[in-house]
Formats: C-alpha cells, structure tokens, sequence
C-alpha cells in the first residue's frame, strides 16, 4: 500500500494496464459421453466491459468457461481473440498461448508455496527478479503485499481470493475468466470483496467473463448478462434489459421472484385470479402464462382490487413474505411488503398489481 501524505490515507497501487481484446464465440457445439452440453451458442464479450454467464447448474456455463481457456475443446464452432481465431476446425491453441487469464473457483492456490510465489506462478516467461516484481506489484494493487511470505492456510476466504486475483492479473491477460469467484466466500464479505475485485477489473481495463448462477451478482458486475439454460443461450444484455424486457418465463423468473397463472386471450384480456390482464399482443384464444412480481403486489386493509386472505407471514428483516388465498387459484399468492406495512394479526386484505409488475408470455414460448 501506498501512503498520500495529505491525509494520511492508505491507497492501493493502481493496476498496470493491459490491452483489453474482444473474445467471441461462433456457433460453439459441445458434448460429453454422447450428451449436447452446448447447442449453438454464439455470444461476443467486449472489450474492456464484463459479461456475465448466468443460469442454472448444468446450463453450460463453466463448460463454455473452459472452452474460452483451452481446457475443454468445443465439437463445433470457433473462439475468436480480437477476431482472431484461437480454437476452430483446424486449429487449438493451448491454454499457455491464448492470452487469457483464468480464475478458479477454489481459488487453486498451491499450499507449499509462499502467497508471492503462488502469484509468481504464471510468470515464467520473466526473468525471476522481474517476475518477483511483476508479482509484488500485483500483491500491492488486492491490498495483500504484506503477506507475501505467508502461506495460503494462514488468509481468511476473501483473502485467498485476492491472492488469486492477484495470480490471474499478474501476466496482464487480455481477457480474464473467472468461474463463481465468490460462492465460497462468507455472504457478509461477498459485497465487499466483490466490489473491490470490479474495481480492480477496471483499473487493469481487462476484459472479464464471470460465471455466476446468481442474478443479483450478475447485475451488480456485468455490463452485460448472458442467461443459459440448457445449454442455450436464453437472452443477452444489459440488466435492466433482461429484467424489464424478459424473454419468456425462465428468464422472468430468474430475475424475480414470481406468481404465475395460466389463461387464454379473451377479446384483448387475459383473466387471472388477480385480475383481468392486457393480452392484446396476442392471438385471441391463444393459451398464455402470466406472471407478477411479488415486489410488484400492493397489499392492503381495504381498498384494493382483490380480497384476500393471509395464510403466512416470514419476517424477513426490512420485508415480510407473505402467504396468501385468492379466489381463482388454489396456490397461495405470494407478496413481499415492507414489513411494517401490516397490523400485526390482520387476516384479512386486498391486493392491487402493479401494471409494469405483470408480465405475460406464450405458453411454450
């Protein structure tokens, strides 16, 4: 760390530049023992910007991940680095000459080496003394230079991850691949060291791929979400695109939580246990699915559009969850209310959806 003599203040070195590429993948095909993991993706991470791969376990995210590395070769399809091919029909480039840097989960820091060893690692093209200082510098950018003689055992989780951070970004790599970087992380210290590894990305102006099966993670780091399901790519953007503008239900309900409700298009409206809802995009008899946010229900003492009864409540801190019966349906309805909006004890309400809130989608769509 370095001091500012005007105030005494610890500031970190700021991270030596690289050149941000572009990575693309072109119609990637992969299988494993006779089973497609990837159906066709094509997707392109830009330069200095970080994108996000999210979805659910076995969607292909970390397969996709290890394609971009060069630890898994793909069926079909290229990798391109800047537009140059690094894994094609006729060509594999090794991990060691792709020029991208990867991160994983476990961190994989070697236990027998010293915590400026462990960064040292990946410079082996240097001399040792330049390699030595390549690596003390990236120690002192993640704050940890002065545990550069220590073993990992000794560091808590976050700083293990910094170790790794600081490993990965030691070579300067054009892109940076990091595969759920912080599942194994304490959720107090997740926000924190989250923050401070983005901040780091955009010093260093590396472009990033982030594997995460978390969508508020996704929003808060990616400049732009892949979501996979399946191994296909379901919708791409940015966050607010993906959670105004889902493409279908998967996509709504990994960024929200949801009520559904099946119904048909009835002269422009569609009827549901809450309500009648606009369905005037669509065909008339057409079956659809319609879901509301919870966030999106407004629950009352009087005056809304629906009663209800309350069956559940969870006192969750600043919210409460609750648990309602609304004639029409036989699941309970699900709301989430500041929790202080309800008398304790009140049974019975009524419920209002917020238009912007109610989201309606083709039934196989």
């Amino acid at each position: 760390m370095a001091s500012d003599p005007s105030n005494g203040i610890e500031t970190r070195r700021a991270s030596a530049v690289t050149f941000a590429a572009s990575l693309t993948f072109e119609d990637i095909h992969h299988s494993y023992h006779g089973k497609e993991t990837i159906r066709g993706i094509s997707l392109t991470a830009k330069p200095g910007q970080v994108l996000c791969l999210l979805g659910p376990s076995g969607s292909g995210k970390t397969t996709l991940l290890r394609i971009a590395a060069g630890i898994e070769a793909q069926s079909a399809g290229r990798v391109l680095l800047n537009d140059r091919e690094i894994a094609g029909p006729d060509l594999f480039l090794p991990p060691e000459r792709r020029g991208v840097g990867l991160m994983f989960q476990d961190f994989a820091l070697f236990p027998h080496m010293s915590v400026l060893d462990n960064v040292r690692f990946g410079l082996t093209a240097l001399p040792r003394a330049e390699a030595e200082a390549e690596a003390e510098a990236a120690l002192e950018r993640v704050g940890l230079a002065h545990y550069a003689e220590k073993f990992p055992h000794v560091l808590s989780g976050g700083e293990q991850q910094r170790v790794a951070l600081a490993r990965a970004l030691a070579p300067r790599p054009s892109v940076l691949l990091m595969d759920e970087p912080f599942s194994g992380l304490d959720s107090r210290l997740k926000d924190s060291i989250r923050a401070d590894t983005l901040a780091i990305l955009r010093q260093s102006r590396a472009s990033a791929i982030v594997v995460t099966h978390d969508a508020e993670e996704a929003m808060r780091m990616g400049d732009r979400i892949a979501l996979l399901k399946d191994g296909r790519l379901v919708q791409e953007g940015t966050a607010e695109e993906l959670y105004l503008n889902p493409k279908d239900i998967f996509a709504a309900a990994f960024f929200s939580e949801i009520n559904e409700f099946p119904g048909y298009v009835r002269g422009g409206r569609v009827e549901t246990p809450l309500g009648n809802v606009d369905g005037r995009h669509f065909s008339d008899g057409q079956k659809v699915r319609v879901a509301v946010r919870l966030s999106g229900l407004h629950v009352s003492e009087s005056g809304g559009d629906v009663p209800a009864r309350i069956l559940s409540r969870r006192f969750l801190g600043v919210v409460e969850l609750l648990e309602l019966a609304v004639s029409g349906t036989e699941r309970p309805v699900r709301a989430r209310v500041r929790a202080d909006q309800l008398a304790a004890g009140l049974r019975d309400v009524t419920l209002s959806a917020n238009q912007r809130d109610i989201l309606v989608f083709v039934k196989d769509g």
